[in-house]
Protein backbone atom coordinates (compact mmCIF):
# COMPACT_ATOMS: atom_id res chain seq x y z
CA UNK A 1 0.00 0.00 0.00
CA UNK A 2 3.08 2.35 1.28
CA UNK A 3 4.67 1.76 -2.13
CA UNK A 4 1.80 2.43 -4.21
CA UNK A 5 0.98 5.70 -2.75
CA UNK A 6 4.85 6.90 -3.31
CA UNK A 7 4.82 5.58 -6.99
CA UNK A 8 1.89 7.73 -7.35
CA UNK A 9 3.30 10.55 -5.73
CA UNK A 10 6.61 10.64 -7.84
CA UNK A 11 4.27 10.20 -10.94
CA UNK A 12 2.39 12.79 -9.84
CA UNK A 13 5.42 15.58 -8.98
CA UNK A 14 6.90 14.40 -12.73
CA UNK A 15 3.73 15.37 -14.21
CA UNK A 16 3.89 18.79 -12.24
CA UNK A 17 7.70 18.76 -13.10
CA UNK A 18 6.77 18.26 -16.74
CA UNK A 19 4.05 20.90 -16.81
CA UNK A 20 7.13 23.79 -16.20
CA UNK A 21 9.62 22.54 -18.83
CA UNK A 22 10.18 26.01 -20.55
CA UNK A 23 11.50 23.94 -23.43
CA UNK A 24 10.19 20.57 -25.09
CA UNK A 25 13.74 20.13 -26.77
CA UNK A 26 14.80 18.66 -23.05
CA UNK A 27 11.61 16.53 -22.15
CA UNK A 28 14.23 13.46 -22.44
CA UNK A 29 15.05 14.89 -18.43
CA UNK A 30 12.23 12.87 -17.84
CA UNK A 31 12.94 9.68 -19.24
CA UNK A 32 12.28 6.35 -17.81
CA UNK A 33 15.22 5.37 -15.82
CA UNK A 34 17.76 2.66 -17.32
CA UNK A 35 17.99 -0.44 -14.33
CA UNK A 36 21.53 -0.43 -12.49
CA UNK A 37 22.65 2.59 -15.03
CA UNK A 38 24.43 5.17 -12.32
CA UNK A 39 26.32 8.77 -13.00
CA UNK A 40 28.83 9.58 -10.56
CA UNK A 41 29.83 13.48 -10.67
CA UNK A 42 31.56 16.01 -9.03
CA UNK A 43 32.09 19.87 -9.63
CA UNK A 44 34.62 22.45 -8.73
CA UNK A 45 33.30 26.03 -7.64
CA UNK A 46 34.22 29.69 -7.51
CA UNK A 47 33.05 28.92 -3.67
CA UNK A 48 30.64 27.49 -1.52
CA UNK A 49 27.34 30.35 -1.89
CA UNK A 50 24.98 28.16 -3.86
CA UNK A 51 23.32 30.72 -5.51
CA UNK A 52 26.17 33.30 -6.51
CA UNK A 53 29.04 30.91 -6.79
CA UNK A 54 30.10 30.03 -10.21
CA UNK A 55 30.43 25.65 -11.76
CA UNK A 56 34.52 25.87 -13.52
CA UNK A 57 34.95 21.85 -13.78
CA UNK A 58 32.51 19.24 -14.00
CA UNK A 59 33.06 15.37 -14.23
CA UNK A 60 30.69 12.45 -14.48
CA UNK A 61 31.41 8.87 -14.85
CA UNK A 62 28.91 6.07 -15.72
CA UNK A 63 28.18 2.80 -14.22
CA UNK A 64 27.01 0.17 -16.01
CA UNK A 65 25.90 -3.47 -14.87
CA UNK A 66 28.67 -2.60 -11.96
CA UNK A 67 31.15 -1.47 -14.25
CA UNK A 68 32.78 1.96 -14.56
CA UNK A 69 32.47 3.48 -18.12
CA UNK A 70 35.77 5.65 -17.58
CA UNK A 71 36.69 5.50 -21.54
CA UNK A 72 33.08 7.70 -21.85
CA UNK A 73 33.59 10.20 -19.10
CA UNK A 74 32.36 13.71 -19.08
CA UNK A 75 34.96 16.25 -18.04
CA UNK A 76 34.01 19.75 -18.49
CA UNK A 77 35.27 23.15 -18.06
CA UNK A 78 33.74 26.37 -18.12
CA UNK A 79 34.78 29.68 -18.87
CA UNK A 80 34.76 32.19 -16.21
CA UNK A 81 33.42 36.01 -16.55
CA UNK A 82 35.38 36.71 -13.28
CA UNK A 83 38.49 36.01 -11.39
CA UNK A 84 38.55 32.60 -9.38
CA UNK A 85 39.29 34.11 -5.68
CA UNK A 86 42.41 33.25 -3.85
CA UNK A 87 40.37 31.21 -1.48
CA UNK A 88 39.24 28.98 -4.01
CA UNK A 89 42.18 28.49 -6.05
CA UNK A 90 43.99 27.11 -3.04
CA UNK A 91 41.50 24.47 -2.89
CA UNK A 92 41.42 23.20 -5.94
CA UNK A 93 44.23 24.85 -7.57
CA UNK A 94 42.38 26.40 -10.63
CA UNK A 95 43.35 29.42 -12.25
CA UNK A 96 41.65 31.34 -14.39
CA UNK A 97 44.92 30.65 -17.07
CA UNK A 98 44.41 27.15 -16.65
CA UNK A 99 40.66 27.13 -17.93
CA UNK A 100 41.70 29.36 -20.70
CA UNK A 101 44.76 26.97 -21.53
CA UNK A 102 42.15 23.94 -21.29
CA UNK A 103 41.48 21.57 -24.39
CA UNK A 104 38.21 22.37 -24.77
CA UNK A 105 36.26 25.63 -22.67
CA UNK A 106 32.56 25.90 -22.35
CA UNK A 107 31.89 29.77 -23.10
CA UNK A 108 29.13 29.39 -20.41
CA UNK A 109 27.64 27.17 -17.53
CA UNK A 110 24.59 26.69 -19.64
CA UNK A 111 26.01 25.31 -22.59
CA UNK A 112 28.17 23.08 -20.46
CA UNK A 113 25.11 21.62 -18.47
CA UNK A 114 23.15 21.34 -22.13
CA UNK A 115 26.23 18.44 -22.38
CA UNK A 116 25.51 16.93 -18.44
CA UNK A 117 21.85 16.53 -19.10
CA UNK A 118 22.28 14.54 -22.50
CA UNK A 119 25.03 12.38 -20.42
CA UNK A 120 22.88 11.71 -17.47
CA UNK A 121 19.46 10.78 -19.20
CA UNK A 122 17.80 7.82 -18.27
CA UNK A 123 20.43 7.20 -15.21
CA UNK A 124 20.68 7.77 -11.24
CA UNK A 125 23.04 10.12 -9.84
CA UNK A 126 25.44 9.39 -7.32
CA UNK A 127 27.69 12.06 -5.34
CA UNK A 128 29.34 12.54 -2.12
CA UNK A 129 27.48 15.23 -0.44
CA UNK A 130 25.71 15.67 -3.93
CA UNK A 131 22.97 18.01 -2.17
CA UNK A 132 25.87 21.21 -3.19
CA UNK A 133 26.71 19.42 -6.72
CA UNK A 134 22.80 19.55 -7.39
CA UNK A 135 22.23 22.97 -5.79
CA UNK A 136 25.01 24.32 -8.22
CA UNK A 137 23.72 22.78 -11.25
CA UNK A 138 20.03 23.49 -10.73
CA UNK A 139 21.49 27.30 -9.96
CA UNK A 140 21.76 27.12 -13.66
CA UNK A 141 18.90 24.73 -14.69
CA UNK A 142 15.87 26.15 -12.91
CA UNK A 143 16.40 30.03 -14.60
CA UNK A 144 16.67 28.23 -17.34
CA UNK A 145 14.45 25.00 -18.18
CA UNK A 146 12.16 26.11 -15.07
CA UNK A 147 12.59 22.60 -13.51
CA UNK A 148 15.04 21.28 -11.01
CA UNK A 149 16.92 17.73 -11.72
CA UNK A 150 14.04 14.47 -11.83
CA UNK A 151 17.38 11.95 -11.85
CA UNK A 152 16.80 9.63 -8.91
CA UNK A 153 19.85 10.68 -6.23
CA UNK A 154 22.00 8.42 -3.75
CA UNK A 155 24.98 9.84 -1.45
CA UNK A 156 27.11 7.81 -0.68
CA UNK A 157 27.79 9.54 2.66
CA UNK A 158 24.33 8.28 3.48
CA UNK A 159 25.06 4.63 2.30
CA UNK A 160 28.65 4.43 4.51
CA UNK A 161 26.81 6.31 7.46
CA UNK A 162 24.04 3.26 7.48
CA UNK A 163 26.74 0.59 6.99
CA UNK A 164 28.80 2.34 9.77
CA UNK A 165 26.11 2.40 11.87
CA UNK A 166 24.82 -1.20 11.44
CA UNK A 167 28.40 -2.11 12.51
CA UNK A 168 28.38 -0.58 15.75
CA UNK A 169 26.76 -2.31 19.03
CA UNK A 170 22.75 -1.11 19.37
CA UNK A 171 22.97 1.58 22.44
CA UNK A 172 20.88 4.32 23.27
CA UNK A 173 23.41 6.75 22.19
CA UNK A 174 23.80 7.77 18.65
CA UNK A 175 27.12 6.89 17.17
CA UNK A 176 29.61 9.39 16.02
CA UNK A 177 30.71 8.69 12.59
CA UNK A 178 32.87 9.79 10.35
CA UNK A 179 32.03 10.64 7.19
CA UNK A 180 35.16 12.36 5.64
CA UNK A 181 35.89 11.44 2.61
CA UNK A 182 39.70 10.68 3.06
CA UNK A 183 38.38 8.00 6.01
CA UNK A 184 35.77 6.55 3.84
CA UNK A 185 38.45 5.56 1.67
CA UNK A 186 41.05 4.48 4.52
CA UNK A 187 37.67 2.62 6.26
CA UNK A 188 36.76 0.65 2.54
CA UNK A 189 40.99 0.03 1.51
CA UNK A 190 40.62 2.54 -1.38
CA UNK A 191 43.21 4.71 -2.76
CA UNK A 192 42.96 8.45 -2.41
CA UNK A 193 43.74 9.51 -5.57
CA UNK A 194 43.81 13.49 -4.88
CA UNK A 195 40.85 15.77 -3.54
CA UNK A 196 39.02 18.68 -5.21
CA UNK A 197 39.88 17.75 -9.08
CA UNK A 198 36.59 17.41 -10.80
CA UNK A 199 37.51 13.89 -12.00
CA UNK A 200 39.39 12.30 -9.00
CA UNK A 201 36.60 12.92 -6.93
CA UNK A 202 34.06 11.51 -9.14
CA UNK A 203 36.52 8.70 -9.42
CA UNK A 204 36.86 8.09 -5.73
CA UNK A 205 32.99 8.73 -5.35
CA UNK A 206 32.46 5.80 -8.03
CA UNK A 207 34.52 3.28 -6.21
CA UNK A 208 33.05 3.83 -2.89
CA UNK A 209 29.34 3.16 -4.89
CA UNK A 210 30.60 -0.11 -6.01
CA UNK A 211 32.35 -1.25 -2.83
CA UNK A 212 28.63 -0.28 -1.41
CA UNK A 213 27.06 -2.04 -3.19
CA UNK A 214 29.44 -5.20 -2.54
CA UNK A 215 28.84 -4.84 0.88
Amino acid sequence: MLSTVKSWIDKTKQVRERSRLKDSDYEFIFDDIEEDVYVCFDCETTGLDRKNDRIITLSAIKIQNNELQTSTSLNLVVKQPEDISEESILVHQIRNVDVVNSDFVYSNEQEAIADFLQFIRGTTLVGYFLEFDVAMVERVLKPWLGVGLPNPQIDVGDLYYDYARSQIVRSCIEPNIDLSFDHILQQLGLPNLGQHDAYNDALMTALIFLKMKQI
